[in-house]
């Protein structure tokens, strides 16, 4: 049986402290346009997310493009050409059509390589929380797994990992089309920190509209606590977008109520940023409330 290697793509934002000890991860880049001018973000990029978000607090908006299927076939090929398999973990359909993009790279590199195998599983993750789901997939690929059983698991267990997000500013929802202009504005008065979630089809949806950063966090806490599966893995993400003081934060608060939580915290990186804007912040775990 060849070996194999996963890949994701830069939206899944995976920490290097997470990835330190695991199996190689691929990770493909992918483009952000902000301030009138282009960058890559991933391994090597042009960009990092620190200084996405200083350009996003000078006034800039930013817009992302889906990864072509050129690029793909110059991340897998060389995999391939190597006599490996490939496990490509996708960002989400429900917000890309970088999928579909990849199925056509698929394809086209299965009839150049025929004795090869490659899977791409649409993660119905974004950011930290598909970052979340290939890490966990990667410790099961150094415990052995083969490449069909990791797709099986993948497959079987990506709806229960829960992203909750708030966010701190309403103009890049706005821009983005998750809010109206009236719900901007309004929102923007009454210091309504929005609450979403990644749903059951991988969209990016607001649930709640707490008031105050405090609220949101109380909001957040609120949902792990109905709905976490700490018998799935007790590992706890916290992601921000330039918030390290609101992340800290939050993470006091979930190791004082969940007290045999391991959190790790991470940066959320411009291709998510994009629609969030500066101030965002994530909560990922296991559980049964996507």
């Amino acid at each position: 049986m060849a070996p194999y290697q996963i890949f994701t793509d830069a939206t899944a934002d995976c920490s290097p402290q997470w990835l330190a000890s695991l199996p190689p991860v691929g990770i493909v880049p992918m483009r952000v346009e902000i301030g009138g001018q282009e960058y890559t973000y991933g391994p090597d990029g042009t960009i990092s997310a620190q200084r996405f978000y200083d350009l996003q607090k000078e006034g800039n908006y930013a817009s992302t493009s889906q990864i072509t299927p050129i690029q793909y076939f110059q991340s897998f090929e060389p995999v391939l050409r190597a006599g490996n398999d490939i496990l490509y973990l996708c960002f989400s359909s429900g917000m890309s059509g970088t999928f579909q993009s990849a199925q056509v790279c698929a394809e086209e590199l299965r009839e150049e390589y025929p004795e090869r195998n490659i899977i791409c599983l649409d993660t119905r993750c974004a950011s930290v929380g598909e970052g979340f789901l290939v890490c966990e997939a990667a410790r099961r690929q150094a415990e052995g797994y083969t490449l069909d059983e990791l797709a099986g698991w993948v497959s079987r267990h990506r709806l229960e990992v829960c992203h909750w997000f708030t966010v701190d500013v309403f103009d890049h929802l706005r821009r983005g089309g998750r809010v109206s202009a009236g719900t901007a504005v309004l929102g923007t008065a009454l210091q309504i920190k929005p609450l979403l979630h990644v749903n059951q089809d991988g969209e990016l949806a607001v649930v709640e509209k707490p008031r105050g950063r405090k609220q949101a966090i109380k909001a957040q806490l609120a949902k792990m606590e109905q709905g976490w599966s700490p018998e799935m893995g007790k590992t706890v993400v916290v992601g921000h977008g330039a918030c390290p003081d609101g992340a800290q934060a939050l993470q006091t608060a979930i190791q004082e109520r969940f007290p045999e939580a391991k959190v790790f915290t991470a940066d959320i990186g411009p291709i998510i940023g994009a629609h969030t804007g500066p101030g965002m912040l994530a909560l990922i775990y296991w559980g049964n409330t996507r």
